[in-house]
């Protein structure tokens, strides 16, 4: 697809990523006064669900709007459990700002459609059918495309549709545009795409409402695009993938004879605390480059053995996603939550052992183990190179893999456990790691510990590649145009 889209109100950019041309929206609180005009033709925002998004979005555009002549308003089912919380938020029918969730559809210039991608499969024709003609319809995530691509369903031929998907979880969304009130850009960084534009503003419209959620910078994709690498990515490194490797890490560690408290400090603290921070602000290279000889072999030994393990799952999981497998799961699983609701996370031995870590944390005395770092990256690499093969754009690649899950969710887990990040994003999220981390605690122990422990010849030429990876490039210009501020979290 062409990535040179144009806005008559937004400035754009070009910026080269590794070798590709992208151009982008930077955003700021400076850039609120062109709000009025991205958003001349609405006077209602409706935002439908307060589920992940839903609460963030709400209040972020309803701040980024004050003073002007667009309302936002809450759409919720009658007896919704949700109600106190947004009439919480100052959302209410008394104020004008909360109503029933078809009602509010019926009257809204712009509806973002933020309930669970489950209950969008079961609705989304009701929805369809209550849209004003000349409407934009608003998602932040490509699941209702691909769920009705497996039904031959059509968008209806008279609205706009738009997509404009934060590269976060919901809590992070605000929480960093609260932190935004105080460093200019502050945010989470955000995709968009216009699948369907019938008066020539949708992408003004989708551009508006990226800049009023705070993002830093918006990048362009498909929602086609977007719904791959978004279902695969929290399966994967973001979710899934790094709770499996912690939960195999800290096995092997005890088992080596390790201290419960050191195997959970080498393992889920190591990831979350310094191998973050140093990929975050620095990239990828940086945690091997910054090991002593000793700690680079150790590292070397620990990538090679975890590239292939956590790679073969990887495309398994981008192939169930591309296919609708994965998006028919979901929806299936929510038909089953009535006779087994979503289990708990955060029960085994591992997650114990943390809370007792975390209270008794410094910051500064966190190690940064070298084997772990190995298993982490490799396993981030790996995901990187499954969405470079089919196709990705660098800047969704870079997003999806490395920044949302070393600037949004990783600081969640460090903050208070696997559960903690994990429960707090969406129902399919939430589905796709409790699937998948298993598979990953799997081949990795099977394979990639097996190989070490019996001497096997390891694939060093997944090592080589990572030295002169087009990755590091891409994250060096993506750290240029990061927000200053790091995520703050509190009780």
């Amino acid at each position: 697809m062409s990535r040179d889209f144009s806005s008559s109100i937004f400035e754009t950019e070009t910026i080269n990523l590794s070798g590709t041309q992208e151009r982008i929206v930077r955003g700021g609180r400076d850039l609120f006064d062109k709000l009025p005009e991205a958003f001349k033709d609405l006077k209602q925002i409706g935002v439908i669900g307060w589920g992940s998004q839903g609460p963030a979005q709400a209040q972020n555009l309803r701040d980024s709007l004050e003073g002007t002549d667009v309302k936002v308003k809450i759409g919720l089912r009658p007896g919704s459990a949700s109600v106190e919380d947004a009439e919480a938020a100052g959302f209410t029918e008394g104020n004008g700002t909360l109503g029933e969730m078809y009602q509010v559809i019926t009257e809204s210039d712009l509806v973002l459609f933020l309930i669970s991608d489950a209950a969008q499969a079961e609705n989304y024709q009701a929805v369809f059918d209550r849209l004003k003609p000349g409407a934009t319809l608003g998602l932040s995530h490509g699941f209702l495309l691909g769920h009705m691509n497996t039904q031959g369903a059509k968008w209806p031929d008279n609205v706009n549709v738009i997509a404009v998907c934060p590269k976060g979880m919901g809590p992070s969304v605000r929480r960093l545009y609260e932190q935004g009130k105080e460093v200019n850009g502050a945010g989470i960084n955000a995709s968009f795409a216009v699948e369907q534009d019938v008066d020539g503003k949708a992408t003004d419209i989708a551009l508006g409402w990226s800049v009023a959620l705070g993002a830093p910078f918006t990048f362009q994709t498909t929602m086609e695009d977007e719904y791959k690498s978004d279902i695969y990515g929290e399966r994967g490194i973001l979710l899934g993938a790094v709770h499996g490797i912690v939960e195999s890490l800290y096995r092997r560690f005890t088992f080596q004879g390790m201290s419960e408290e050191d195997a959970f400090n080498e393992s889920c603290e190591s990831i979350t605390g310094p191998i973050s921070s140093i990929i975050s602000k620095q990239g990828i290279l940086a945690v091997y480059e910054g090991l002593d000889d000793a700690g680079k072999a150790e590292f070397k030994k620990a990538y090679c053995a975890a590239y292939h393990p956590a790679a073969e799952v990887l495309l398994e999981i981008y192939d169930e996603v591309a296919s609708g497998n994965e998006i028919n799961s979901v929806v299936m699983a929510g038909k089953r939550f009535e006779k087994y609701p979503m289990g708990e996370i955060d029960g085994t031995r591992t997650w114990e052992v943390g809370k007792a870590v975390r209270a008794k944390r410094v910051e500064g005395e966190i190690p940064l183990n070298a084997f772990t770092a190995g298993v982490y990256c490799a396993t981030m690499v790996a995901q990187c190179d499954v969405l470079a093969d089919n196709g990705h754009a660098w800047s969704e690649i870079a997003n999806e893999s490395v920044i949302e899950a070393v600037d949004s969710l990783n600081p969640y887990m460090h903050f208070k456990g696997v559960s903690y990040m994990i429960d707090n994003c969406s129902t399919t999220a939430r589905l796709g790691a409790r699937k998948w981390a298993p598979r990953f605690d799997y081949m990795i122990t099977q394979i990639g510990y097996v190989a070490i422990d019996n001497g096997s010849d390891l694939d060093e030429k997944v090592f080589d590649a990572l030295l002169t990876h087009d990755i590091h490039p891409v994250l060096k210009t993506c750290a240029e145009l990061r927000p200053s501020v790091d995520i703050s979290l509190s009780e």
